[in-house]
């Protein structure tokens, strides 16, 4: 961005590509704690047992104005600080491998073709922080996998972005779409709220431009409330290799392709779930039906008791859909969890559905316990705050069994009891 439009912008205030997808052959429960869900099946061992949680990055010097998205949970942030090299924009410079999982992964991400189908059943188990970015890039089909094709695509989508951002914000605020501009204003500084990061006013100004940027591209759905939330995960991905150094003092080019490298990204996530977001949200409203048959299969008294007491899926699964879980866990286990959704078929819609459900069933037993009141004060604040990464491999795992069990068996049961007939 030059110096003119950010000085403009700085002082005032098709896609969803279809790729290969590892399914895992067997359910993989990864974590022996006993879950609250009241169905009890026993699953396989996984054909391939590898830790499923990335392990924790190594010891490196701490800045102490910039403390970790979430306080108390394994940082996500990778240990190189290293900057961007603006001639040369390939891709996001990890870290050197520092472990055996480490190194799987750097090998694969640094081959001349990246096995797609291989670093999918990889990525389902957890992606190493320090191979993260790049990782996410490919899988979400943003960085090309020959590489010998990926510095000039990314350099070709990097200045496409900036350049609309200059047209976009070269006139000032007066020309933009008020109401539009308004609201994404409104919204951002209530994006993650509790993580200083997000509260900084460079970041912000970034957030806003990429996600008023991607709303006039996209009229059909436009900015809805829950779009900022889904733009932080890629933001603090890609920056996390720079936050060793201080936000303000980070370049503009830095800065410029972190923020590029988001917008693209966040096109690409919405692109597969854009029905959620247009007009009466007609995405969120089947997936809000499909959530609901499935519990009631998988737990019939619970869903017997959440009828019975008059609470609707919509009252408290709305925003789960809406926001995949974000305001429900920390940016610290979404990240996690957009590991697996990443190597899963239709991971953020799909897959969602069953990891939604896994989540609710884990109160089942104290939800029977509850009232009307009760039940939606538990579910619109679940107590999630001292999850670990051993709790989310747990979650993910028993959506994935629970995909296994019932996707695309609509039937199940009526089948079930024609045969004792």
């Amino acid at each position: 961005m030059n110096s003119n439009t950010r000085a403009t912008y700085g002082t005032s205030s098709t896609f969803w590509k279809r790729t290969p997808t590892f399914v895992p052959s067997t359910i993989e429960i990864v974590y022996s704690g006993e879950s609250t869900s009241t169905n009890e099946t026993t699953t396989q061992a996984p054909a391939e047992p590898t830790p499923a949680a990335a392990p924790p990055p190594a010891t490196r010097s701490e800045s102490p104005k910039l403390p970790n998205a979430d306080e108390g949970l394994e940082p996500l942030t990778s240990t190189s600080t290293s900057s961007f090299d603006e001639t040369t924009p390939a891709e996001h410079k990890d870290s050197a491998p520092t472990d055996a999982l480490e190194l799987k992964f750097h090998t694969l991400l640094t081959s001349a073709n990246v096995d797609i189908e291989e670093l999918q059943k990889q990525s389902w188990k957890g992606i190493p922080s320090s191979q993260r970015s790049t990782a996410w890039c490919l899988l979400m089909g943003y960085f090309p996998l020959n590489a010998s094709r990926r510095s000039q695509t990314i350099s070709r989508k990097r200045r496409e972005y900036m350049d609309w951002v200059r047209q976009t914000f070269s006139r000032g605020e007066d020309a933009l779409d008020r109401s539009l501009w308004h609201q994404i204003r409104i919204d951002v500084p209530r994006t993650t709220p509790g993580s200083p990061l997000f509260q900084n006013p460079r970041i912000q100004r970034s957030l806003e431009r990429v996600l008023y940027c991607w709303a006039v591209r996209h009229p059909a759905s436009g900015y809805v409330q829950g779009i900022n939330d889904l733009l932080t995960p890629f933001y603090f991905v890609f920056l996390a290799p720079h936050l060793p150094h201080e936000i303000d003092s980070l370049d503009d080019s830095v800065m410029d392709t972190v923020e590029a490298d988001s917008f693209w990204c966040l096109t690409k996530l919405l692109d597969g779930i854009q029905d959620n977001y247009t007009h009466a949200q007609p995405g969120i409203q089947r997936q809000l039906i499909k959530m609901k048959d499935l519990v009631s299969r998988i737990d019939a008294p619970l869903a017997v008791h959440l009828d019975s007491e008059g609470v609707e899926f919509i009252q408290f699964a709305f925003r789960w859909i809406n926001c995949l879980l974000m305001r429900e866990v920390s940016l610290t286990s979404t990240i996690r969890m957009w590991d697996t959704y990443l190597a899963e078929p239709d991971g953020f819609s799909s897959f969602h559905i069953y990891v939604c459900a896994a989540f609710l069933l884990k109160w089942s037993k104290q939800l029977q316990q509850l009232d009307f009141q009760k039940i939606l004060l538990l579910l619109q604040k679940p107590p999630t705050e001292a999850w670990t990464a051993k709790d989310v491999e747990l979650l993910l795992s028993e959506a994935y069994m629970y995909k296994c069990l019932y996707h695309n068996s609509p039937n199940h049961y009526s089948a079930a009891a024609a045969q004792k007939r």
